[in-house]
């Protein structure tokens, strides 16, 4: 096939594969659950749904991989990001899909969320996610509780039978990738109330790096910082990876910029001591809880 008769996407393919442009270096590769999974497991019974549940996902650092709403990373998921969520009504932001494991489900493992995968190229050149979050407080406990009265031979007891989409209070929050180049990603985060009724809705798109440095090794902690732009209602962040390679974020219009740090917080989990002030749940601490001591302002 000549390369004049190429549309887009397949230049971009074929750029790739001579390896001029490496337009499969970022993707939609950040798993939906990292909570509750083999590769996370060091009990010493193998119990890996026992191990790292969900209650624990926003407070203690992953090792293998990364988990997110709508998430993207590099290959080696060394910087990921993704977006999280809060309707006011929650005791934790929705940073990631809620799900019954093996004990807990009556018929096994099932994410108990809705999303949905729109749209997506080859070279991940453009991607399109839909998440339907809901205007009311996640009902985590019920869906628990519910699920638990049942046996295998009843159906599940799903988040719609809840009650929280009744009258269509929600919002379809829209999430779209598009690459003006094979290091340079476009992102656009759209929420639709469904509701007649206002509500509210705080948007939180997320960039962080996986936690690679604290398990052994000579690997360096990275940093990540602001970036001044010097321009009206456009702010930034700026860091290196591991491999030096030197990344920019734009916002434009984000009200804060907060920044903590993937590391877990013993203190609540274990009563431990902190390796950092900044705990992995720092922002949903300032969020939720108006902590203002759980965020590093620099």
């Amino acid at each position: 096939m000549q390369e004049n008769s190429l549309n887009a996407e397949e230049k971009r393919l074929a750029e790739s594969d001579r390896h001029e442009k490496d337009w499969r270096l970022w993707g939609c590769y950040v798993a939906e659950r990292a909570w509750g999974t083999v590769r996370e497991d060091y009990s010493a019974d193998g119990a890996a749904w026992d191990y790292f549940p969900f209650e624990h996902a926003h407070l203690r650092t992953f090792r293998w991989n990364e988990d997110g709403i709508a998430g993207i990373c590099d290959r080696k998921q060394n910087l990921c990001f993704a977006v999280s969520l809060w309707n006011e009504k929650d005791a934790i932001l929705k940073e990631r899909f809620f799900g019954l494991n093996g004990n807990t489900g009556n018929h096994g493992e099932d994410v108990k969320e809705y999303y949905f995968y729109l749209d997506n190229t080859p070279t991940h050149s453009y991607m399109k996610f839909l998440y339907k979050y809901p205007q009311a407080a996640f009902p985590y406990q019920k869906i628990y509780d519910e699920n638990a009265k049942r046996n295998k031979l009843q159906p599940e007891y799903e988040l719609i039978d809840t009650g929280v989409f009744d009258e269509d209070k929600y919002f379809d929050v829209f999430i779209e990738y598009a690459k003006a180049d094979a290091d340079d990603i476009c992102i656009k985060i759209t929420a639709v109330n469904r509701s007649d009724e206002t509500a509210p809705l705080r948007i939180l798109p997320t960039v962080w790096f996986r936690n690679s440095w604290s398990w052994g090794g000579d690997k360096p902690k990275p940093s990540m910082k602001k970036y001044d732009w010097n321009l009206e209602n456009l702010s930034g962040l700026h860091w290196k990876n591991e491999e030096s390679d030197d990344y920019v974020l734009m916002c434009v219009g984000a009200s804060e910029m907060l920044f903590c740090e993937n590391e877990t917080n013993y203190a609540k989990i274990y009563g431990g001591e902190n390796k950092s002030q900044f705990t992995k749940d720092g922002i949903n601490n300032y969020i939720v809880n108006n902590d203002k001591s759980a965020i590093n302002i620099e």
